[in-house]
């Protein structure tokens, strides 16, 4: 049996990139029966049927590293978090449930301003200083200008990424520029709402490079935590675990507790 990775599924037919060729294949019934369900990004064993016709049958998943349920995609190494500063604006709030999810499923994350033509100096900087400070890196790109994009290029060697953020954030253009081609639509954005529509309907793994893979994945207006307990959800904002042994109570949720130490020395620190 060859080794191969999934890179796009759609209904049963599953499209495996093996050895630089792509093979359209089938699963054997005992996935439905074990109610095993494959991912684009699982690495699977698998027959080949018809080396002309390029088709096989999966024969068996290999172990996950993590599996990410929106969107549905399986052992990513490193998400991209794009942001746009402008049109639609910087959704914070969903970078910051992102960035919590990532340290989550152990994954690391590379935060990405994108438009910084459309908004003022003060104001990137700004922001870019805040997550910075924390311990996440930060690029800054407009991603219509090839010489921007290419920013990523360091950062996507030997590595199973994914660009995640709102629709109309920049994630097609990046990968159109890092192909040097069209290799997806690139959304058009509503004037009326400056919401992105999105375009991209399912998950896609580009090969770059060996052992190096870029997804293109549906634009998602929302991004829930709910697979993390509440109690432990501060332990997934890094800027927060260095203060947590200091508050006094158990069951703390650092959020109203007035006498709550941890909030307090993070408030300190920060404010310096």
């Amino acid at each position: 049996m060859l080794k191969g990775i999934i890179i796009h599924a759609s209904s049963n037919l599953y499209q495996v990139e093996a050895n630089k060729k792509i093979y359209a294949c089938l699963v054997r019934g005992k996935f439905k029966k074990e109610k095993m369900t494959p991912l684009v990004g699982d690495f699977v064993e698998f027959t080949i049927t018809d080396e002309i016709k390029k088709e096989g049958v999966i024969e068996n998943l290999l172990p996950r590293k993590n599996v990410l349920k929106r969107p549905k995609m399986a052992n990513l190494t490193q998400l991209i978090l794009v942001v746009s500063m402008n049109m639609p604006k910087p959704d914070l709030l969903l970078l910051d449930k992102q960035l919590a999810f990532s340290e989550y499923l152990k994954i690391k994350s590379l935060i990405c301003f994108n438009k910084i033509d459309l908004a003022e100096e003060n104001q990137i900087q700004e922001i870019k200083e805040i997550y910075e400070k924390i311990g996440y890196p930060v690029i800054l790109t407009n991603a219509t200008e090839k010489s921007q994009a290419q920013k990523l290029y360091p950062f996507l060697k030997n590595q199973i990424t994914a660009l995640a953020g709102n629709s109309g954030v920049g994630k097609s253009t990046f990968i159109n520029a890092i192909f040097e081609n069209s290799l997806t639509q690139e959304g058009n954005i509503s004037i009326k709402n400056e919401r992105g529509k999105n375009t991209t309907t399912s998950v896609t793994l580009y090969s770059y490079g060996e052992d190096s893979y870029i997804a293109d994945t549906p634009g998602f207006s929302t991004f829930e935590i709910t697979e993390i307990p509440k109690e432990d959800l501060a332990h997934y904002f890094i800027e927060f675990v260095p203060y947590l042994d200091k508050c006094e109570f158990a069951g703390c949720t650092h959020t109203k507790e007035e006498q709550c130490r941890s909030k307090k020395s993070c408030n300190r620190k920060n404010n310096k």
